[in-house]
């Protein structure tokens, strides 16, 4: 434990190097799933078409999709064989951020789908006496429920920054290219140097910990009331 506190203490450069990617890579992927997945849910609760069940409960299980198999599909993809395999992708940060946000997309559209329904039917009848369009009724709603659709991004950014499996096969783990946290972890470990490997996990268990609070600081949701 002193030997991992003090990697911390003084800023050991490998370990910053695999913060900072890991940061990069999770963030990224919580970004460009939330302008996917919020939208989504939104559409969903607002919308009323054949299916719409069935799409529901598609969304609903694909949050428990496993990350090993998203990891092997997008290597298929971007593989030389595969369609995209011109563009070199595999084993590099891109390819990681794009497993992320096929594993997280589903989550944070399926927690956005339930919050902006109990939204959607607290002002249905005035939305629709103000005769709004679609997209300034899903515009309203995501606005209205910005606090609580922090829950989603979140509960992203949580299954991504743990996540191991697939960014292990789409990135490859190569130092100083595309070595994140938990794969680090997992190295280290199967190496025996628990220090390193110590030092990595409460990295990354503060690093959850200080972006959640910032999230919630930054928007209010937790204020306390004076009697």
């Amino acid at each position: 434990m002193r030997e991992a506190g003090w990697l911390i203490i003084t800023l050991d450069p490998d370990l910053m190097e695999i913060i900072f990617l890991s940061l990069k890579v999770t963030l990224s992927a919580v970004v460009i799933a939330s302008v996917m997945g919020l939208p989504m849910g939104a559409w969903l609760a607002v919308n009323r078409f054949r299916h719409r069940r069935s799409v529901i409960a598609i969304l609903n299980a694909l949050m428990g999709l496993p990350p090993v198999v998203v990891g092997l599909f997008v290597y298929m993809l971007l593989s030389r064989a595969g369609p995209f395999g011109g563009m070199g992708l595999l084993f590099t940060p891109s390819a990681m951020i794009i497993a992320q946000v096929l594993i997280i997309t589903p989550l944070i559209a399926s927690i956005s789908h339930q919050t902006i329904r109990d939204l959607w039917a607290e002002y249905h009848d005035l939305l629709i006496s103000l005769n709004a369009t679609r997209g300034q009724r899903i515009s309203s709603l995501l606005w209205d429920g910005r606090r609580a659709l922090l829950t989603a991004m979140l509960a992203g950014f949580g299954r991504a920054v743990g996540e191991v499996g697939a960014i292990m096969i789409v990135g490859g783990n190569i130092e100083h290219a595309t070595r994140v946290l938990t794969t680090a972890i997992a190295l280290e470990t199967g190496r025996g140097d628990f220090a390193f490997a110590m030092g990595l996990g409460m990295v990354l268990i503060g690093m959850a910990v200080v972006v959640n609070l910032a999230i919630h600081t930054l928007s209010g949701t937790e204020r306390s009331s004076t009697w």
